[in-house]
């Protein structure tokens, strides 16, 4: 019941039927008072400059664009990088460190999923999870780090920063912002990007199937279980009749739920991203396989401005 609920908001949000329509015509009051906050905190805010170079990797619509993934294909080509984030679904507050230089200093709970999956994937970097960004970065230069990357920090106008949006392939039908549609800022702001990068186009994600770190094909009878925003586009890369279990995005799995899942799907193999791998490895499932998703940044991509602004500083412009 609650799997459909999550489709059917998705749906809402951006590839409404009619009668969801309907409902985000309705709502378009508390869009335009919604918007107006945005715009308001964005003519207000006064950037602060650190002396550092920040890159963010953001969007401008709720849940998944392949931010994560294209933040660890850009931080992997720097020396002393930090990533930044809000940490959500996580269990703890206020700042944490959690790797240091690819040593990592706490678990899942503490850090999220996508905090973790950073840290694994990046095993010479430094991540920190913080929902007060100046306090993050303040702290990464406490640590000595070089550069900066901000996991979804476009709407953080007070930091003085290097903007590079990501937009999907399949624009939403939805072209209102929350709660309306599926926008968390007007869809005009895609002009405030120093860099757009379009999925299909300027980079695209290739997925391979793994087994204990080997590359395996899937067995006829196999389960999704992912926690991720938009889950259905997952099965656009997997075969037509595998069947899958969606929860909220940054849920935290119980043992009681995949108990479950394990006693109603006893025969089947259970399949899952990288951002779910991290909070599941604590069961010991048994015949687990994984999504493993890189990201392919086209070689006409242009990233000579973001060059240009990493150098500056070396420069002390």
């Amino acid at each position: 019941m609650k799997q459909k609920f999550y489709l059917w908001i998705e749906e809402y949000l951006f590839f409404p039927n009619n009668f969801q329509k309907l409902i985000s015509f309705l709502l378009l009051p508390l869009t335009f008072i919604y918007m107006l906050i945005i715009l308001t905190k964005r003519a207000m805010a006064k950037q602060i400059e650190f002396g550092i170079p920040i890159i963010s990797v953001g969007n401008i619509i709720v849940g998944g664009s392949g931010k994560t993934p294209v933040t660890i294909n850009l931080a992997s080509k720097y020396e002393d990088v930090c990533i930044i984030l809000r940490g959500y679904g996580r269990a703890s507050k206020g700042l944490q460190i959690v790797s240091l230089r690819g040593k990592i200093e706490v678990d899942v709970k503490t850090s999220g999923d996508e905090a973790m999956l950073l840290a694994n994937s990046l095993p010479k970097a430094t991540v920190i999870v913080s929902e007060n960004r100046v306090t993050a970065i303040l702290k990464a230069k406490e640590l000595g780090c070089k550069i900066i990357f901000l996991d979804d920090g476009f709407s953080k106008y007070h930091i003085s920063k290097f903007n590079i949006l990501l937009r999907p392939k399949d624009e939403p039908t939805n072209i209102f912002c929350l709660p309306s549609g599926g926008y968390r800022e007007p869809k005009g702001f895609y002009a405030q990007a120093d860099i757009e990068l379009l999925e299909g186009k300027d980079f695209k994600r290739v997925i391979t199937i793994k087994k204990d770190g080997n590359i395996e094909e899937l067995p006829n009878n196999t389960l999704l279980i992912t926690a991720i925003s938009k889950p259905k586009r997952l099965l656009e890369y997997l075969p037509k009749d595998i069947k899958m279990i969606s929860f909220p995005d940054h849920h935290t799995f119980t043992k009681e739920e995949i108990s479950q899942i394990q006693k109603e799907y006893k025969d089947y193999a259970i399949l899952t991203t990288g951002k779910d791998l991290v909070k599941l490895k604590e069961f010991n499932i048994k015949n687990l396989y994984l999504m493993d998703l890189e990201i392919k940044i086209d070689e006409n991509v242009d990233f000579s401005l973001m060059n240009e602004y990493i150098e500056s500083f070396k420069k002390g412009v």
